[in-house]
């Protein structure tokens, strides 16, 4: 499988398509890019790839590797200090989630008076940056779950609140990404599981959304399918390169149907996340079904007819049934207590999530009584 696409952004796609890079630096004029790349990636000898691919082109580069799991704005300062000694002039993000939002948050920040919260994704917030300094950025994912590579935002943590904040601009949008999913056969299995879990919720909370949005209906539902009958197929076998393609392919469509909404499942899992730095993907799974169970009364339709074309039989009900299984054969845990969770935090949990903007995608609007019974629910075995 190889493919260029346009949509949403300029994405080389298939085996191979590392050896691009330079050539992409090239179209973007980018001479001296900065590397922000998971120090994971180190150990797996990188380096030496990015340099033997460079260095023939006289590329100069510098390179990041400290960037840490739900990383908080004081992660995006060490990374934008490091950028600014430099004289780089673009980005490249090579990693996970993380790295990819902090590459895209550092290529935002770069030439902004105003501090990162003032970008956060609230009204007409992102109109307050100066879009003339915004770096291009080269995304090059690792993992197959956050979708960050099409993405206009990042997730970042609060370090004072654990709240999680969601920072977007239209320019944060990687200019190019190079989609190898030869980079992801390193991946190891609980990673696997939960970066595909990630891109899975999202393509059902796009898919359960009341918006308007037919083209994002559409691709959370194909989403929904390669994840399905791809997911197990890679954590089974890693080195099953098709498979681990079209999950690439399912986790971008999962960040591209959400411009139709996310809902409870993620407005739960990203105060858990800030307050005990569980897996986003794990924790998603988690909270998946007593979502699915509670918003019922809205989505039901939409389920029964969708179930045909996933091969799921039993309509909403088997839907439902099918999740669970998925759960329990990918190693999902059972429960939030699982996680780290402690049940004298979910008021503060529920205050937390009741103020995340992936709330107002909900099918049933969201309010104290319910968000707590959700979590509630979520903590039991």
């Amino acid at each position: 499988m190889m493919s260029n696409w346009s949509y949403p952004t300029d994405i080389r796609f298939g085996s191979g398509r590392l050896a691009e890079l330079p050539e992409a630096c090239k179209t973007l004029k980018i001479n001296n890019p900065l590397f922000i790349i998971d120090r994971f990636l180190t150990e797996l000898g990188i380096l030496q790839k990015i340099s033997d691919l460079l260095k023939p082109f006289g590329l100069q580069y510098g390179i990041f590797s400290e960037v840490k799991p739900n990383p908080t704005e004081k992660n995006v300062s060490e990374a934008l200090d490091f950028l600014k000694n430099g004289d780089y002039d673009g980005v490249i993000a090579f990693g996970g989630g993380s790295v990819l939002d902090v590459g895209k948050t550092v290529a935002l920040m770069v030439g902004q008076t105003r501090p990162l919260w003032d970008f956060e994704d609230l009204g007409d917030y992102w109109k307050r940056a100066n879009s003339d300094s915004i770096l291009p950025v080269i995304a090059i994912p690792t993992t197959a779950g956050t979708g960050s590579e099409v993405g206009r935002a990042s997730v970042i943590v609060n370090s004072q609140t654990f709240e999680k904040k969601i920072i977007f601009h239209p320019k944060m949008l990687p200019a190019t990404v190079i989609c190898d999913p030869d980079l992801t056969l390193t991946m190891p299995r609980e990673v696997t599981a939960g970066t595909g879990l990630d891109a899975f919720a999202h393509c059902i909370e796009a898919f359960s959304s009341p918006k308007f949005h037919p083209m994002s209906h559409a691709i959370a539902l194909e989403g929904m399918r390669l994840v399905i009958e791809n997911l197990p197929r890679v954590y089974a076998m890693g080195s099953d390169i098709e498979a681990r393609g079209n999950m690439m392919c399912a986790a971008m469509m999962g960040a591209t149907a959400f411009q139709k909404g996310l809902g409870a499942v993620h407005a739960m899992s990203h105060p858990i996340g800030g307050l005990v730095n569980s897996h986003h993907g794990m924790t998603n799974a988690v909270c998946m079904l007593p979502v699915l169970r509670f918003n019922k009364p809205s989505i039901e339709d939409k389920f029964n007819k969708a179930t045909n074309y996933l091969g799921i039989k039993g309509g909403f009900s088997g839907f439902c049934d099918f999740v669970e299984e998925f759960n329990r054969s990918l190693g999902v845990p059972k429960s939030l207590l699982e996680l780290g969770v402690k049940v004298d935090q979910i008021q503060d949990l529920v205050a937390m999530a009741l103020k995340d903007p992936s709330c107002q995608g909900n099918p049933i609007k969201l309010n104290q009584d319910n968000m707590t019974k959700l979590f509630k629910k979520a903590c039991e075995d």
